[in-house]
């Protein structure tokens, strides 16, 4: 399965409270102000959030989907290369976990 940044961006956009805007030369999304996800390298790839320990463990599992950019290597954030997601199932879940991370209380009911 290829995903593509129009695939996220559908997904991501399903989401309650979340909007999408251009920053950093790229489009980046957000729930009620908060970035939960940014699609970088031409859309090709997607960075999320991701408790350091588990994107450590991704990125050490499988290094062909998972990697960290340097300037993002203290923050809990991981690249995800869309090429090599197994399918829409697995981009969603990923997509969600970013979401819940970012989202409110008020609105972790609702998504």
């Amino acid at each position: 399965m290829t995903a593509t940044g129009d695939d996220v961006r559908a997904f991501a956009l399903s989401l309650p409270g979340t909007s999408e805007e251009f920053a950093w030369g790229m489009p980046i999304f957000r729930v009620e102000r908060r970035l939960f996800l940014t699609l970088p390298e031409d859309e090709t790839s997607m960075a999320v959030r991701c408790p350091i320990i588990d994107r450590d463990e991704l990125v050490v599992a499988e290094p062909d989907k998972f990697w960290i950019a340097g300037h993002e290597s203290g923050n809990a954030w991981v690249r995800v290369r869309l090429s090599a997601l197994d399918d829409h199932d697995e981009l969603w879940a990923i997509i969600h976990d970013s979401w819940r991370q970012a989202a409110p209380p008020h609105l972790l009911e609702r998504g």
